[in-house]
């Protein structure tokens, strides 16, 4: 695999946090890596715009937001502490297939006494049963097969009473370098510097995104590049 082809094509292939078998020390690593990582790009910013202009129009000082595949939990953290600097109200639940993640996702949680409930949950695999007012998903559709991507929004769109947002990595070459380059400047995990490679290789495109949304019935969807390299989807129930 050259590290710089031109990234026409997806290319997905099996990334090292996704083998459960991972060692916890190593994982740890990733997962904090990926924190720092998602800081700096301001990641739980792309999220918290809709969020916030979403209280703003219903007039309220509380939403219940629902997280997917929430990894170590620095993105609904963040949010967390962005709604409570502006008086605003979220209860958060958060979910993960991996155990080893939401157990460090509890722990940082603790740490900021953010009110936040983590649940162990295959999203693929079982149906959401309760509503929300929003619904995220954030660095987790690159990693997902095209039919499995179109179940994911189908049941986000499913499960969410007006807001449904994705926040994912766009496929580009100038992301390939990017994250060739970040990774290694700011992390030292081994883990980190080869899926960053391999998760902007198998990302969607702009356009490739919008077709999913579309082929999962959210009609009305749209999909804006953000800055580094990264799309928000965005469907709103009418």
């Amino acid at each position: 695999m050259r590290l710089f082809d031109q990234c026409a094509h997806r290319d997905r292939q099996a990334e090292l946090m996704d083998d459960p078998g991972i060692d916890e020390q190593q994982h740890r690593l990733a997962l904090d890596s990926l924190a720092r990582l998602n800081a700096l790009s301001t990641s739980a910013n792309i999220l918290w715009s809709p969020i916030k202009s979403l209280a703003k129009e219903l007039d309220t000082n509380r939403l219940r937001v629902l997280d997917i595949a929430t990894g170590s939990g620095d993105i609904p953290l963040s949010l967390w502490k962005r709604a409570a600097r502006v008086g605003l109200k979220i209860d958060i639940q958060a979910v993960d297939i991996s155990s080893q993640a939401l157990d460090i996702a509890r722990q940082r949680a603790e740490a900021a006494k953010a009110d936040i409930r983590f649940l162990q949950c295959n999203v693929l695999d079982q149906e959401i049963e309760d509503k929300y007012d929003v619904v995220t998903s954030s660095l987790f559709l690159h990693h997902l097969d095209r039919p499995e991507a179109i179940v994911l929004l189908n049941r986000m769109a499913n499960a969410t009473r007006h807001l449904g947002l994705v926040n994912d990595l766009e496929r580009r070459t100038g992301g390939v370098m990017l994250a060739y380059v970040a990774t290694r400047l700011f992390s030292r995990s081994k883990v980190v510097h080869t899926d960053a490679i391999l998760s902007v290789k198998a990302a969607f495109t702009v356009d490739e995104a919008l077709a999913l949304a579309n082929d999962a019935g959210l009609v009305g969807a749209t999909v804006d590049r953000r800055w580094p390299y990264r799309y928000l989807l965005s469907w709103r129930r009418t």
